[in-house]
């Protein structure tokens, strides 16, 4: 087994009546956990933390919004306020690509017509598909039930892609920066069959779910996270779970979203999934006030939700991993 050389065990004050657990690892640590999927997995890291604590203040939750070009709409989760779920609102004002008749035409350029189509499909995703041939290679925000995350259309100006729903009755809001937009609806009759924990999160902050199936160790194959995110066609025979990953890192400052699926209705396996939200101190991240958000099912199909607002350790601590252990909630699982 790779040795652990130092784990560096963080306590952070929190300003809400929930405790986030915070655990900083060195880079070599950060190797034998993820850098070779060969090596045996390390033990748990409340069995092998022998380092000082270190006293960090300013680590917060918080119910603030992003800041900045980019605000958030009130349509999102990230808001301070919160949301009336009775009242959805979408502004969709005159494009303004309209325009005056060209010079000898006798009628007025015609509008560009936008439409988004939902389907539900298995593993109670989504295909979300945008037809808006008048905004090629243009940014795009999705909203759906709380979730907030950025794509950019094609040369075309068309995109397609697959959403896991966070509810039954499932709506999708697509807008551009102008307010141009469209809205598309399906029913997601198997949602109720399977658990769902989302993390947001906006620009470089890199955060990341790791979901431990039933006892699985980092590196097995119980382990979930981006670099092993599971396979669609389990979760559908409850198998295991699957990850999916949300957004365009490639946009300017991008609305990202990770989201975690397991078939509990399905699973033959009974036990416990330990959820945990980790991100590597880089040069992109280190120093800067990273923000994030976690969405997850309840049983009687709400969402619960938790504000994170975290100060990324300094440069020199670049190639360590903070873990954040309570932002998402462990899921039980009956078993049939």
């Amino acid at each position: 087994m790779a040795r652990m050389k130092e784990i560096l065990t963080v306590a952070g004050t929190l300003a809400c009546a929930i405790g986030i657990g915070f655990v900083m690892q060195n880079s070599d640590t950060a190797k034998a956990r993820y850098g070779n999927q060969d090596r045996p997995a390390p033990r748990e890291l409340e069995d092998t933390a022998t380092s000082a604590l270190l006293d960090v203040q300013q680590i917060r939750l918080t119910s603030g919004e992003f800041k900045g070009a980019d605000d958030l709409p009130a349509t999102s989760a990230f808001a301070a306020s919160e949301p009336d779920e009775n009242v959805i609102k979408v502004r969709a004002p005159q494009s303004v690509l309209e325009g005056p008749p060209a010079p000898g035409s006798a009628d007025p350029v015609p509008a560009c017509d936008i439409t988004a189509e939902a389907q539900a499909i298995a593993a109670a995703m989504v295909n979300l598909r945008l037809d808006a041939p008048c905004f090629p290679n243009e940014r795009v925000t999705v909203h759906h039930n709380g979730m907030i995350f950025t794509e950019t259309t094609d040369a075309k100006g068309a995109l397609n892609t697959t959403v896991p729903a966070l509810a039954r009755d499932a709506m999708f809001i697509l807008a551009f920066g102008n307010g141009e937009g469209a809205v598309a609806q399906t029913e997601v009759e198997e949602l109720i069959d399977y658990d769902r924990a989302v993390v947001q999160w906006k620009g470089n902050a890199g955060f990341e779910i790791h979901a431990r199936e039933f006892g699985a160790n980092y590196g097995d194959a119980g382990h979930h996270w981006k670099e092993a995110p599971g396979e669609v066609a389990d979760a559908v025979i409850g198998r295991g779970g699957v990850l999916t990953r949300h957004g365009d890192i490639a946009a300017a400052d991008p609305l990202l979203a990770e989201v975690y699926t397991f078939p509990k209705a399905g699973s033959e396996r009974a036990g416990t999934i330990a959820l945990s939200v980790e991100t590597e101190v880089t040069k992109a991240n280190c120093g800067i006030e990273a923000e994030a958000q976690s969405l997850q099912l309840t049983g009687d199909g709400q969402i619960r939700t938790q504000d994170l607002m975290l100060s990324v350790p300094e440069c020199d601590a670049v190639g360590s991993f903070l873990v954040l252990n309570n932002l998402l909630q462990d899921l039980k699982v009956a078993g049939n």
